[in-house]
């Protein structure tokens, strides 16, 4: 019988889980723990997800959904997670969860955990509202920019991602903050275009 990839407190009390992490025999994955031999994938990432998030229905998004892709080091908690407005699903205390509107293309399987693509997460997290008016929270500009720093996805794809969604609420912000994280030469060269295109006064 092939050994697990992922330990739970299902499978060892969690103090002697940790026990090993300290002994270098297990590394945390999440709230699950994996030999420190075991690659470091998207896969194994989305089936500690899993474990937590349980629901078949729930798509990993936001920052779990970068993680996920290995754009962050480590999980938000609590792990955030979406569903379309028409599903009704109980979660516990460790989700955070929001309803939206999203296309199954938007999506891939993941073992047993749909997860949302990186240039999909990398929108929600650009159209996420601040922790004050105007402000990008320091996790999710963190999130964007290691999704762009792996290549996970470009500026250019999220530019155009961004102008097809019209008018929807947070989109002209969203443009913004992609600038800004793009670093002060390629937003001045963004301010340059606009200010090309914006209809004389």
């Amino acid at each position: 019988m092939p050994r697990p990839r992922l330990l739970t407190s299902d499978d060892w009390p969690e103090a002697e889980l940790r026990a090993a992490v300290l002994a270098g025999e297990l590394v945390p994955v999440g709230a699950c723990w994996a030999s420190p031999a075991e690659p470091q994938t998207p896969s194994l990432r989305a089936e500690a997800a899993a474990f937590v998030l349980r629901d078949p229905r729930l798509i990993a998004s936001t920052r779990t959904a970068a993680w996920i892709w290995g754009a962050v080091s480590r999980p938000p908690a609590p792990l955030e997670a979406c569903i379309p407005p028409q599903v009704r699903v109980h979660v516990s205390a460790d989700v955070r969860l929001r309803e939206v509107r999203i296309a199954e293309d938007d999506t891939v399987a993941l073992g047993l955990l749909r997860v949302t693509l990186p240039a999909r997460t990398a929108v929600d997290l650009l159209r996420t509202p601040g922790p004050t008016a105007g402000a990008f929270g320091a996790a999710e500009a963190a999130a964007v920019h290691g999704l762009l720093g792996i290549g996970a996805v470009t500026a250019g794809e999220l530019q155009a991602r961004l102008s097809a969604l019209g008018t929807i609420p947070m989109v002209r912000q969203a443009e913004r903050r992609l600038r800004g994280l793009q670093g002060p030469a390629e937003g001045a060269r963004h301010r340059a275009r606009d200010a090309e295109h914006r209809p004389a006064s």
